[in-house]
């Protein structure tokens, strides 16, 4: 059992995926990273791949293990952070926008607000990725 938050977001499924597996975005969406560290024996040309592996560095300064532990290109990918399941991400192609899915493990529904911030964060940054000069988005 997990739960989940959705949001469609304005832009083509391509970008909002390169968002999603592009580590060093990471920060600029995700309310509780502070940065990442990919390892490089694990690290797909490409973003991530199944198995990827490396640190993720949360805003509380603890830098804890990651491992993708499912995916499907282009669609959904999931991880586990410290061994512990986390959140699973799906990308859903419509025409023109696309639905972003985040779901987390049946014991964490009070991430769900974290996560729902952080597609409103993904919407903006999609968004900016087709207009230059755009600066990285707001809480509001």
């Amino acid at each position: 059992m997990t739960f989940s938050v959705t949001r469609r977001v304005a832009a083509p499924a391509e970008v909002v995926w390169r968002l999603l597996t592009d580590t060093a975005q990471w920060p600029a969406w995700g309310p509780s990273i502070s940065g990442v560290e990919p390892d490089p024996a694990g690290a797909a040309p490409a973003g991530l791949a199944p198995g990827s592996r490396g640190r993720v560095r949360t805003v509380l300064g603890l830098s804890l293990p990651y491992t993708v532990t499912a995916f499907e290109a282009g669609r959904y990918w999931s991880w586990s952070v410290a061994g512990i399941p986390a959140t699973g991400h799906r990308v859903v192609p419509e025409s023109g926008s696309c639905l972003v899915t985040f779901t987390v493990p049946w014991w964490a529904p009070a991430y769900l607000p974290v996560c729902a911030l952080a597609l409103r964060r993904i919407g903006q940054l999609a968004a900016g990725s087709r207009a230059p000069g755009r600066r990285r988005p707001t809480d509001d």
